[in-house]
C-alpha cells in the first residue's frame, strides 16, 4: 500500500514508470522492482554503508537475493575500474536478464549504477533511490546515464529509463546544508527553462527553499521533475525538440562552462554550484549577443546569490576552461553551442558564438 501523502509523478513513453515523492517509501520497492526478479544488486557509496544495508536487508526480508555492492563516494564512482568491479559482483552473483539493480544514493550514484544497468547482458532493470536533492530533481530521473574519463565528465554513458524511482524526502533531513543548497542549481535552472513560478517560489521565501522538511521545497522538488519529466518524454534520446525548442539538451543549460569548471577543479567543486556559475555566464552571453534582457540576466545573479549559490569564479584563466569545453557534448565539429535564454522559459541554442563575446561574458563572471 502506498503511503499516505507521497505524489506520483508518471514518466510515459516507451517504458513508462512512476517518480513517487514522500517520506517512508521502502515499501514501495517490491512493487517497482515487479515480477521475476530474483537476485537484486545494491549499489551505494561508501558513505551510505548503512543506508544501503537497511535496503539490501529489507529486499532480503521479501524474499529477494540481494546484494550489497559499494562503490567510491562523488565522482570518483564514474569511472571505469569501477563499473567493471560492479560487473564482476554481477558475473560472479549470477545475474541474469530477469535480476535487478538499485541505486542508494546521490547523482554518481545514480549515474554510475544506471549504466552498469544498462550494459550488463545489454539491459537490466534498475530502480533509483535518491538521497540528495539533486540526484532527486535531475540524475535520477530521464534514463541518463554518464561515466567520466580523463577528457572530461559523462562523455561516456547510454539511455537507460528505470523501473521506477523513489524519493524519500526524509533522506534530505540529514544531508549537508551545502548539498541542498547544490542541488537547488538544478532547482532554479528548470524555473529559468521552463516553470518561471519556482524563481517566485524561491524569491519569496529563499529560507524556505532551504529548509528539509517544508512543504516548499517538497513543493520546488516536485516542480523540477515534472519540468525533466516534460522535457524527457518529449525528446529522450536528446535527437532534438519541435518548433525551435532545443529540446533534451535544454537540460544542459548552464551546463557548457559548469562542467569545464568541474573538470579544471579535478571534481573538488559541487556540481550545483559550477552549475549556478554556468547560468551566470549563459546569461551574460546571451545579453551580450543581443537575445536576453537585462533584468533576466541579473535575475540569474539575485536568485542563485538568495539561496547562496556562487555567481562568480576566479579559479582557472578562461583558456583552460574555453579548451575543457571544446570535449562538452553538445560540440559540433569544432564549433561550441550553447543553450541560452531568449527570456524566462525561451530557450534555444546560441551556436559558435563570437570568440569576443565569450571572452566578455567570462569577463563578468570572473570579477
Amino acid at each position: 500500500m502506498r503511503i499516505d501523502g507521497s505524489s506520483v509523478l508518471q514518466v510515459g513513453g516507451a517504458a513508462p514508470y512512476d517518480v513517487v515523492v514522500g517520506t517512508g517509501l521502502l515499501g514501495e520497492l517490491p512493487g517497482m522492482l515487479g515480477d521475476g526478479v530474483r537476485r537484486v544488486a545494491v549499489i551505494h557509496p561508501r558513505a551510505l554503508g548503512a543506508t544501503g544495508e537497511v535496503v539490501r536487508a529489507d529486499l532480503s526480508a521479501h524474499g529477494y537475493e540481494a546484494h550489497a555492492i559499494e562503490i567510491p563516494d562523488g565522482e570518483e564512482a564514474k569511472l571505469a575500474p569501477v563499473a567493471s568491479f560492479c560487473w564482476q559482483v554481477l558475473g560472479r552473483t549470477g545475474f541474469t536478464r530477469s535480476d535487478a539493480v538499485v541505486t542508494v544514493g546521490g547523482g554518481s550514484t545514480t549515474d554510475l549504477g544506471g549504466f552498469v544497468a544498462a550494459t550488463w547482458l545489454r539491459g537490466v532493470k534498475v530502480v533509483h533511490v535518491p538521497t540528495t536533492l539533486l540526484a532527486m530533481v535531475d540524475a535520477a530521473v530521464g534514463g541518463k546515464t554518464g561515466m567520466n574519463t580523463s577528457e572530461g565528465k559523462n562523455l561516456v554513458g547510454a539511455f537507460h529509463e528505470p523501473a521506477g524511482v523513489l524519493c524519500d524526502l526524509a533522506t534530505l533531513e540529514t544531508l549537508p546544508r551545502n548539498e541542498l543548497v547544490s542541488g537547488l542549481a538544478e532547482v532554479l535552472k528548470c524555473g529559468f527553462i521552463a516553470d518561471p513560478a519556482i524563481l517566485d517560489l524561491v524569491e519569496g521565501d529563499p529560507l524556505a527553499a532551504v529548509a528539509p522538511g517544508s512543504a516548499l521545497l517538497r513543493e520546488l522538488i516536485e516542480r523540477a521533475i515534472r519540468v525533466k519529466v516534460d522535457v524527457v518524454v518529449a525528446d529522450l534520446k536528446e535527437t532534438g525538440g519541435q518548433s525551435g525548442h532545443p529540446g533534451r539538451e535544454v537540460l544542459n543549460y548552464g551546463h557548457t562552462l559548469g562542467h569545464a569548471i568541474e573538470r579544471a577543479e579535478r571534481y573538488t567543486f559541487r556540481h550545483g554550484a559550477a552549475v549556478a556559475i554556468g547560468m551566470t555566464f549563459v546569461a551574460e552571453l546571451a545579453r551580450l549577443a543581443g537575445r536576453l534582457d537585462e533584468p533576466t540576466a541579473e535575475r540569474h545573479r539575485s536568485v542563485l546569490e538568495l539561496v547562496g549559490l556562487p555567481t562568480t569564479y576566479r579559479g582557472a584563466d578562461w583558456a583552460t576552461l574555453h579548451e575543457a569545453m571544446k570535449v562538452d557534448k553538445k560540440t559540433r565539429g569544432d564549433q561550441l553551442r550553447f543553450v541560452v535564454l531568449d527570456g524566462l522559459a525561451r530557450p534555444s541554442i546560441l551556436p559558435a558564438p563570437d570568440p569576443a563575446l565569450l571572452t566578455a561574458a567570462f569577463a563578468e563572471i570572473a570579477r
